[in-house]
């Protein structure tokens, strides 16, 4: 069985209507017919992924990717704390996407180090990769919003609330040395996106897990969090290969998510094209595989913003000649 996790595929029906009219998807259009399509409560990819994989949500973000990225995050708790950069749109301040930064290591260590001090209450600050920071905190901490759901839409205020009041003061303190910092300066200077504050989310520790509720042998993400899920399962992970012809065999569980920032950025043009490549390198030849017997099922969870959209197609189900294709837009309902 392959499952494939397709985040920002979900747009209006009438905004996918007009994206996709004159868009050849045979492949998608044919499984969309033979295959059985269900409309569930709407749900991030993070939830859905925790969902298949057995694990309660909402998931500890920061102790995965540090198991992914670096090592076993032991029994302490963990929390995000990602470099990012806030932009004034229209009276609202919209959070960018964290990949437009792309900070240098020797910028995120300079950044981390000037920044260590204003968070030494609340943790201890530790630079995963250039874009994926964490905190090893030495208090409990508030929820905070995923950073996933917050990109690219209005970033709300923290909560007035007394457990919220020391991040307030940190994520202050911290806005005005990045304000200050010399790489900013530099990175303005040069026409580059700054980085002018600073993301919590994700916080907990390892969680318990049931090894028999796991319905897949592999995992392929290019999200640390993703793989950090696997190695906390024992299952295989490695980055997104190109394409489901270049995939062994076994049942792969798949975060496909090219199509989610052209999504939340409204990119039709980049959308299109990233749907294309979706449609070339992974359900045509996930059809020719059903078709031929080396795949028994393929399930593709579509996560929107009002309902997430299943379609399970068995080989069976491609028997039922008399089912035509259907419109992409019909992932979406009336």
């Amino acid at each position: 069985m392959l499952t494939l996790i397709v985040p920002g595929l979900i747009w209006t029906r009438q905004a996918l209507a007009d994206l996709t009219c004159d868009l050849p998807l045979p492949a998608f259009t044919n499984l969309l017919g033979r295959g059985r399509l269900i409309q569930r409560p709407a749900l991030g990819s993070t939830a859905i992924l925790a969902k298949i994989a057995g694990l309660a949500a909402p998931l500890p973000a920061a102790a995965l990717r540090r198991l992914a990225l670096h090592e076993h995050p032991g029994e302490a708790d963990w929390l995000c704390l990602d470099p990012v950069r806030l932009n004034f749109h229209e009276r609202s301040l919209i959070v960018d996407d964290p990949q437009n930064l792309r900070l240098s290591e020797d910028e995120a260590a300079a950044l981390a180090v000037a920044l260590a001090p204003t968070f030494a209450a609340l943790g201890h600050l530790e630079v995963l990769s250039p874009q994926h920071w964490n905190l090893r905190l030495s208090a409990s901490a508030p929820d905070f919003q995923d950073l996933p759901d917050a990109t690219g839409r209005s970033a709300a205020p923290l909560p007035l609330k007394a457990s919220y009041a020391p991040w307030r003061q940190a994520l202050n303190e911290a806005q005005m040395v990045l304000h200050a910092h010399p790489v900013n300066q530099v990175r303005e200077a040069a026409g580059l996106p700054v980085v002018n504050s600073l993301w919590p989310w994700g916080g907990g520790r390892l969680p318990e897990f049931d090894r028999r509720a796991v319905a897949h042998d592999t995992l392929w993400s290019d999200d640390p969090v993703a793989r950090g899920i696997a190695r906390l399962l024992r299952i295989e992970e490695a980055t997104l290969p190109a394409g489901f012809r270049s995939a062994a065999a076994g049942r792969p569980l798949v975060v496909f998510d090219a199509l989610e920032p052209p999504a939340r950025t409204g990119d039709a043009i980049v959308w299109r094209d990233e749907l294309a490549r979706f449609e070339s390198d992974w359900l045509a030849p996930a059809l020719d595989a059903l078709r031929s017997g080396r795949l028994n099922a393929l399930h593709l969870i579509a996560p929107g913003d009002l309902a997430t959209a299943e379609l399970q197609v068995s080989r069976h189900n491609l028997w039922k000649f008399w089912r035509k294709p259907r419109a992409l837009a019909e992932l979406v309902a009336p």
